[in-house]
């Protein structure tokens, strides 16, 4: 009786094993990219600390960049044609009401999430202070006024904003996008007058911003001084947010016009297909790019127990300000929207958050943004393909965190007591930078 029932479960023993043994393989199975870009990560970071110690040349390094090198500029060379192709494509087939309410609550969505990233970010940083006390110098409110009004201005980066939502050439979008920069020129004292575009650059506009008066007139003449200008000058990049506002309204028109239209819809959608396929093909090369990439930077950066010891408590209040970001704000937004566990819907867009960490690069993981949504979660193609590349480009909500975290800490470093106006103006001048990517 006793050997019958140890045989028993013995053979329950092995049932078990083999049911675990033969779900674990077909797990594998079905998320062999993502066990291989996980594994790309792990072995990058494991690959370039070992390859510290070596101390490798610079043309080691940049031979170990190279393979990542190329899967950057392969998600940035299919940018261009996913977010053309996927938004006229999945515009044209919603009616505009859809598309009217449904642009509502992303824009909703995406202002409550990038205005929450800035508040936690300015708490953190205001709690945990990162700025050494002993670097301080002492400066008084006239040395920041002097500081940031060499700043751009709000008012400049709002402008700047709205032109390049609606660019003046189509073409020149697609690799360049306008920015409002300042430059110290020297000025003859005459009142200030807008000055005539550079003949090299027929897109910049100069005006002065300076108007003291000088002291130093003998004779009639006038010393010559320093003033600020402004120049609107193009710089190398692609101008999405132009480029998606044309393909809006290009989809939504496009839509109305019926059977008028038929050809070039289907056009669009099989272009967009395409894409994707090209999309997964890209995909199978990552593990090793992403490999690469982070062996390569590991290798690449200076003394960490320096980099540690200057910037520690800097890069903890970072990590802490994107962790509350992470689990506070957009997990329990999720879930009080979907009542749904937020984990499971994070483990489907895990591929596009370690490619993110490998490429560092919001705008290059679109396309893996897009397998993931559609092929792992199940989201309808003409929300994913509305939604992705505006939040790819407005709702950076890491990057905004980042930067009220560091425009505070260089005033605590340098001794610039802000007042809450100031860092309300912060906060806002955060949120424009971010929504144009400056």
């Amino acid at each position: 009786m006793k050997n019958k029932l140890n045989d028993e479960f013995e053979t329950k023993v092995r049932r078990r094993f083999f049911c675990s043994k033969k779900s674990f393989v077909h797990w594998l199975n079905g998320n062999r990219l993502l066990v291989l870009t996980f594994a790309g990560v792990l072995s990058g970071a494991v690959v370039g600390f070992s390859a510290r110690t070596l101390r490798p040349s610079e043309d080691a390094v940049m031979l170990i960049l190279f393979p990542g090198e190329l899967l950057v500029r392969t998600l940035k060379l299919i940018i261009l044609p996913l977010i053309v192709s996927s938004l006229i494509s999945g515009l044209s087939q919603l009616d505009a009401a859809v598309c009217g309410r449904m642009g509502v609550r992303v824009l909703c969505y995406y202002l409550l999430t990038t205005t929450a990233a800035i508040i936690i970010g300015i708490t953190c940083v205001l709690v945990i202070h990162p700025g050494n006390p002993n670097t301080r110098s002492q400066r008084n409110d006239d040395d920041d006024d002097d500081v940031l009004s060499m700043m751009t201005t709000t008012l400049d980066a709002f402008l700047t904003l709205i032109r390049n939502l609606f660019p003046e050439n189509l073409i020149q979008a697609c690799f360049q996008i306008q920015q409002t920069v300042y430059e110290v020129k020297r000025s003859s004292g005459h009142s200030p007058s807008p000055s005539a575009a550079s003949p090299n650059n027929n897109s910049s506009v100069t005006f002065d911003l300076s108007f003291s008066q000088t002291d130093n007139e003998t004779d009639g003449s006038r010393q010559p001084r320093e003033v600020f200008v402004r120049n609107l000058v193009y710089s190398d990049g692609i101008n999405i947010m132009g480029l998606i506002v044309f393909c809006i309204v290009f989809g939504i028109v496009m839509g109305k016009m019926g059977e008028k239209v038929k050809v070039m819809k289907e056009f669009f959608t099989v272009l967009n297909d395409v894409i994707m396929r090209i999309v997964e093909l890209v995909m199978w090369y990552s593990p090793l790019g992403i490999m690469c990439l982070i062996a390569g930077r590991i290798i690449s950066l200076p003394d960490l127990a320096e980099t540690a010891e200057q910037l520690g408590l800097y890069i903890a209040t970072v990590l802490t300000g994107l962790a509350i970001h992470l689990f506070g704000t957009i997990f329990l937004v999720y879930f009080a929207v979907t009542r749904k566990n937020p984990f499971a819907y994070f483990k489907g867009i895990l591929e596009a958050w370690m490619t993110a960490i490998g490429t560092d690069s919001s705008t290059a993981t679109i396309p893996v943004a897009m397998h993931c949504v559609e092929e792992n979660l199940g989201v309808d193609r003409r929300v994913s393909r509305f939604v992705l590349p505006i939040g790819a480009t407005v709702n950076v909500d890491g990057n905004a965190l980042y930067e009220a975290i560091a425009a505070i800490f260089v005033a605590q470093m340098h001794g610039i007591s802000l007042s809450v106006g100031k860092i309300v103006a912060v906060r806002y001048r955060t949120n424009l930078f971010d929504a144009i990517g400056l």
